[in-house]
């Protein structure tokens, strides 16, 4: 069988993936606004426990098309342990449509650009990558370990490497004062990556986080439903992308929108001007659908 060690987290789009945890934990897990994997000790699982979860899977899943690697940093794992799982899940299901992971800022830096190309053609071929923000000063405060010029690097490794990247953006996450500047820089950076997809999810203070701390003690601004909307709009105004699907779909945000990028751009516009130019009849979801 399939043994889990901890709470899993995968994106919202893995949701029919089967879930393979290949890293426990994070490797980096410095960041001040994440939760996820602070009760977890960073370590790669034996390749032994993987063949045999990829066998029992095998024999108790059917139709299996998408996998994705967990935990936070399965990329930090030995790229020749990585392409011996890929060669078990290619023998297993045959030829998938994709498998996936988070990648952190850290383990491309750690990756070689041919390491990265030969684990793509053995079908791992997206990466989650958060991040975060494109103003340095948000990202220092966030702790993610890199500049934004590191980040658009480090991205660019991956796109050489022929590795779809799914980009995440934290909205909030300027507070009142940096909003506009976050919005903008952030879409600086994500013009520069030219990423296959685009998301934005809500900064939301965790139990257990130096960031909840951070909040108990007045420290941190939470943008309203409205503010958070005029944000989103300043950074998707700012997008010049040239084929991307964008999605906030996540259970942080409030206002669940879709399009692919630039074809729906101005239909995405007008819908956030319809919301602050009538904010009482906007469709926010709900503080009880909210969560992470």
């Amino acid at each position: 069988m399939i043994r889990y060690e901890g709470t899993l987290y995968r994106p919202p789009s893995e949701a029919d993936s089967l879930i393979l945890q290949v890293t426990i934990g994070c490797s980096y897990n410095e960041c001040t606004f994440c939760a996820m994997y602070r009760e977890k000790r960073f370590r790669v699982r034996k390749f032994e426990e993987l063949r045999a979860e990829i066998a029992w899977a095998r024999e108790h899943s059917s139709g299996v098309r998408k996998v994705f690697l967990a935990d936070g940093d399965a990329l930090m794992a030995k790229s020749s342990q990585l392409a011996a799982v890929l060669d078990e899940l290619r023998a297993a299901f045959g030829p998938l449509a994709r498998v996936s992971c988070y990648a952190s800022p850290q383990s491309l830096q750690v990756r070689s650009v041919d390491e990265m190309r030969a684990l793509r053609e053995r079908g791992l071929s997206m990466y989650y990558l958060g991040i975060e923000s494109g103003r340095n000063r948000v990202l220092e405060r966030l702790k993610k370990g890199v500049d934004a010029a590191e980040m658009i690097r480090v991205a660019h490794k991956a796109h050489e490497a022929g590795v779809k990247l799914s980009t995440m953006i934290l909205l909030g996450a300027g507070g009142r004062a940096e909003s506009r500047e976050h919005a903008l820089e952030s879409a600086r950076v994500l013009n520069a990556i030219q990423p296959s997809f685009v998301s934005t999810l809500v900064m939301t203070p965790v139990e257990g986080t130096p960031l909840h701390e951070s909040a108990l003690r007045g420290e941190v601004d939470e943008l309203t439903p409205l503010e958070l909307a005029r944000e989103l709009r300043e950074f998707l105004a700012a997008l010049e992308l040239e084929g991307s699907i964008f999605r906030s779909n996540h259970a942080s945000n409030y206002l669940a929108l879709n399009g692919t990028l630039p074809k729906d751009q101005a239909t995405l516009l007008r819908a956030l001007d319809a919301v602050l130019a009538h904010p009482s009849g906007a469709p926010f979801r709900p503080e009880w659908m909210r969560g992470l």
